[in-house]
């Protein structure tokens, strides 16, 4: 495997580049040393590891495979890289954490507020985006950890590149002002979730589909045969809030963000015969790497606050 180095190198490249002459320039070294270089790594595994064509080319189904681990391979050693530099200068170390707006808000900012005042020598930088992007920069090494939420259906990411670690369950409810209620109430009684005409006339807050929470809720909602026919979708949750709060339509929240609402009396929440099933938050990072120290110190203190 050692004298296969350099060219898993030249390999990672030039599947980027998806050319010779592109890596080749990117790498400062000629075109012929390249083709030499893949050449020699695809008969060292017995395999052909790129497709060739007069555009370019493209990875064969084992340079995928062989990509990926060579990508993660690169990343654990830029990670030990930058921890040993970050060691040598002042003890500043960085840390890069993807979570989405939400779960930024509500899950990640209370945490954050005492683990930066107790550990002033980690800079951070936070990425807001949903958590499918969150996992696949995880995969491509663009961040160093994530704090995501996954239905009560998968497990983990289905990557073997990723490790997830719960750290609390979380309900998803549908909620509305009694205002907004109660013209149905008043026309349909009670068990609104049985009445088909209810689900034609009202309106409800969701998600958009590439959304976790909403892929979650939706399941629920086709396994009970309930066909929501009025839909305004939002890209956050906090959106979800505060349209339901101007009386706009019935929103499916996490109930933990709206307790105070609930409690007194801003929003109700609606029955929709079964509990929608709780879910888990966690952490989400590399598996098979060299973890950062600061990804380890922020583990343990998620794990004691929650």
């Amino acid at each position: 495997m050692e004298q296969n180095l350099n060219l898993y190198h030249v390999f990672y490249e030039v599947a980027n580049c998806h050319n010779f002459s592109i890596a080749a320039k990117k790498m400062y070294i000629s075109q012929p040393a390249i083709s030499k270089s893949i050449s020699k790594l695809e008969e060292n595994l017995h395999t052909v590891l790129f497709h060739r064509s007069s555009k370019g080319v493209t990875l064969t189904h084992e340079g995928e495979l062989l990509y990926r681990y060579v990508e993660q391979a690169l990343f654990s050693l830029r990670s030990g890289e930058e921890q040993l530099k970050a060691s040598a200068s002042s003890k500043v170390c960085q840390l890069s954490i993807g979570v989405s707006t939400t779960l930024c808000k509500y899950v990640l900012l209370p945490v954050l507020k005492d683990f930066m005042a107790q550990t002033p020598n980690i800079k951070i930088t936070i990425s807001c985006q949903p958590t499918l992007d969150t996992i696949l920069a995880l995969q491509k090494g663009s961040i160093d950890i994530g704090l995501v939420g996954l239905p009560s259906m998968i497990e983990e990411p289905k990557s073997s590149l990723i490790t997830y670690l719960p750290l609390k369950s979380i309900e998803d409810i549908f909620v509305a002002t009694g205002s907004y209620l109660a013209p149905f109430l008043g026309k349909y009684k009670t068990n609104l979730y049985k009445k088909e005409e209810f689900f034609k006339e009202a309106s409800f807050i969701m998600l958009n589909k590439e959304n976790i929470s909403r892929q979650h809720t939706d399941l629920f909602l086709a396994e009970n045969h309930l066909d929501l026919q009025n839909i305004i979708e939002v890209n956050n949750m906090d959106l979800s809030i505060e349209f339901a709060k101007a009386g706009l339509g019935i929103a499916c929240v996490i109930s933990d963000f709206i307790k105070e609402d609930l409690k007194n009396g801003t929003l109700r929440e609606l029955k929709l015969g079964h509990r929608i099933p709780k879910r888990q938050i966690g952490l989400a990072y590399p598996a098979k790497s060299a973890h950062l120290e600061a990804i380890d110190m922020l583990i343990q203190y998620c794990q004691n606050f929650y």
